[in-house]
């Protein structure tokens, strides 16, 4: 089973040479410390910052350095500063190669919920929105099951959705699976567990074709 770094570390093998990729609140932002050294990959967040760096050594911090998390970062050499039109112009304008969000639910249609929880003050749903009806290439980062053990991977989400139909590929903390019109395609599980561990965890539809290798992470 793996745990957050674990879940980055995978979806950093998604990322390829000269990718433009937007990472997420949470488990995303975390993807950029695990990207290989012998590639070279623009990452950028909506509040207007392209060529993010890993995060930064505790004291290290500049608080005027952030991303669309309020979070502080690193910036490359070269990296530039802009406002949220261009950002947005950006992301409307699909020049983002992969999109990488955290979710609450991912139904085994492609919907994301990633926003909202009814009852619970929250700002907006934000830049999401944006990317995930723009986004031809999103990967989501979560755990299988909430803290109750009740599955995330559903056959339908349960609260307000981001986007509809736009989720291709889902790393959690079991397994990497891909969404297909028949619902979740198993393509690898987590070391040590096992098959039936990742059947039971899942609620919607999950197809299994033959033996499935484990992450090599």
């Amino acid at each position: 089973m793996l745990d957050k770094n674990g879940i980055a570390k995978r979806i950093a093998k998604e990322v390829k040479d000269g990718y433009y990729v937007n990472l997420g609140i949470g488990i995303p932002t975390l993807v950029a410390n695990f990207v290989r050294d012998d590639i070279s990959v623009e990452f950028q967040s909506e509040n207007g910052v392209l060529g993010m760096g890993p995060f930064p050594f505790e004291g290290e911090e500049d608080a005027d350095i952030i991303n669309a998390g309020k979070q502080t970062i690193t910036t490359l050499a070269g990296a530039s500063f802009f406002d949220s039109v261009t950002s947005f112009g950006m992301i409307r304008g699909q020049h983002v190669d992969l999109t990488i969000l955290g979710a609450m639910e991912v139904a085994e249609n492609g919907d994301i919920a990633n926003w909202k929880i009814p009852g619970k003050m929250v700002k907006g749903m934000g830049g999401a929105m944006d990317l995930v009806a723009s986004a031809e290439n999103i990967i989501v980062a979560m755990m299988h099951t909430n803290r109750a053990g009740k599955s995330k991977l559903l056959k339908k989400c349960t609260l307000p959705l981001t986007g509809v139909g736009c989720v291709k590929k889902i790393v959690t903390n079991l397994a990497v699976l891909e969404v297909v019109p028949e619902g979740f395609l198993l393509l690898e599980r987590a070391a040590g567990v096992s098959v039936d561990e990742i059947v039971k965890a899942t609620e919607g539809n999950l197809l299994v074709e033959g033996d499935i290798p484990e992450m090599d992470i």
